[in-house]
């Protein structure tokens, strides 16, 4: 674990500091079922992305050729669609090298959410092409043309099988990575169109009612918008620095509050950096002659297991004296963001013997004992 600490001096009533932890690792197991780490490497991602891309791409030029000796306007204009779903792939190559570069200059995370940016094209790419599908599904069914049904069946099982391909190798990426799960719903959706397609096929090749391709076109029409709706609603999150779908703040907030000496939790932050990277900040409060290291660890530890938040930056002072007066209405931080999470009146009082009685869902900890080692930078890097 890399802390930067600053530790407080022994003779100081009113110590205080601001720590900071950052934990680089991913996959860990998280209680409650909350947080979503990076089992795969970014590398890792890159080679099932890349083998989709050349299984697409020569499926798209062998559509086109075949469409152009049969003077079929359906399969080239398939083609078309396939080369979203390749501009899709790409862009999420793209968009994982870029992630990957370390944070310089300004940007001191990074360029991380460079793969939201591409989960939001692609969401929006899909909500769009849903928009023309339902569009051109309507126009048939008015208006049906006339399909040749032989040639959309052959096209159809022939994407079916490269579509699978694809599909089963996008499965093996990390798609906790809206980045990656962004491509792999294009590619999911196409392999949804081409058995519409296929079972349209069969039905205009059997009974000649060429409505059948517009109704199948509608059906992949509602699955690309929901899909689409998805990817755009999630990654806008991340964009308006939400916490992560199922994480809740206020139950952080008081599962903070909980640990034994903690007067108040306030100004506490929960956002995502980009999928599966989840941040917290806050601002603890403790009662006087408490060890703020001390409390500081053991929120760390809690966030940490119990919800996978593994960045953390949490600024841990001793209560000033008007905030453990009982009733005392007038806040710690003149400006502070969000609610207050109070501690409890006997903790407030300074009385932590009697926590465990007022509140028996208030945790109890082991605090490090007073030897200078437990605050040596090396026990802190290690």
């Amino acid at each position: 674990m890399d802390e930067h600490v600053r530790v407080p001096g022994r003779g100081q009533e009113h110590a205080q500091g601001q720590e900071h932890a950052h934990e680089n690792g991913r996959g860990r197991g998280h209680g409650h079922g909350h947080g979503h780490g990076h089992a795969l490497s970014a590398e890792a991602d890159r080679r099932p992305l890349t083998g989709a891309l050349v299984l697409i791409v020569g499926f798209m030029a062998a559509e086109v050729v075949v469409g152009v000796i049969a003077h079929s306007l359906a399969l080239i204009s398939d083609a078309g669609h396939m080369l979203t779903d390749a501009i899709a792939i790409a862009l999420a190559l793209v968009a994982m090298r870029i992630a990957a570069r370390p944070p310089q200059g300004g940007f001191t995370y990074g360029l991380k959410r460079a793969e939201i940016v591409s989960a939001q094209l692609n969401g929006i790419t899909l909500l769009l092409l849903s928009v023309y599908f339902v569009y051109e599904g309507v126009r048939r069914l008015i208006t049906p043309p006339d399909v040749e049904g032989a040639y959309v069946v052959a096209t159809g099982l022939a994407g079916i099988v490269v579509n699978v391909a694809a599909t089963w190798l996008l499965s093996r990426a990390n798609r906790s990575s809206l980045n990656v799960e962004g491509a792999f719903q294009h590619i999911l959706n196409d392999l949804y169109a081409f058995i519409a397609t296929t079972v349209a096929g069969l039905v205009i090749w059997l009974t000649g009612w060429a409505r059948a391709d517009a109704i199948a076109a509608l059906v992949v029409s509602g699955l690309m918008l929901k899909a689409g709706w998805g990817l755009v609603r999630d990654s806008g999150r991340v964009f308006m620095e939400a916490a992560p779908a199922g994480m809740s703040p206020a139950e952080i907030g008081r599962k903070t509050a909980g640990l034994e000496h903690v007067v108040e939790v306030h100004d506490l932050h929960i956002w995502e950096v980009t999928s599966g990277y989840p941040a917290m900040s806050a601002h603890i409060l403790v009662a006087p002659g408490s060890d703020c290291h001390a409390v500081r660890q053991a929120a760390q530890r809690m966030v940490h297991d119990e919800y996978g938040i593994e960045h953390t930056t949490l600024q841990v002072d001793h209560a000033p004296p008007e905030l453990l007066a009982i009733g005392e209405a007038a806040p710690h931080c003149a400006d502070s963001h969000g609610p207050a999470h109070p501690g409890g009146p006997q903790q407030a009082n300074g009385d932590p013997g009697g926590t465990a009685a007022a509140c028996p869902g208030r945790r109890r900890m082991r605090f490090p004992g007073r030897d200078r080692r437990d605050l040596t930078p090396d026990r802190e890097h290690g």
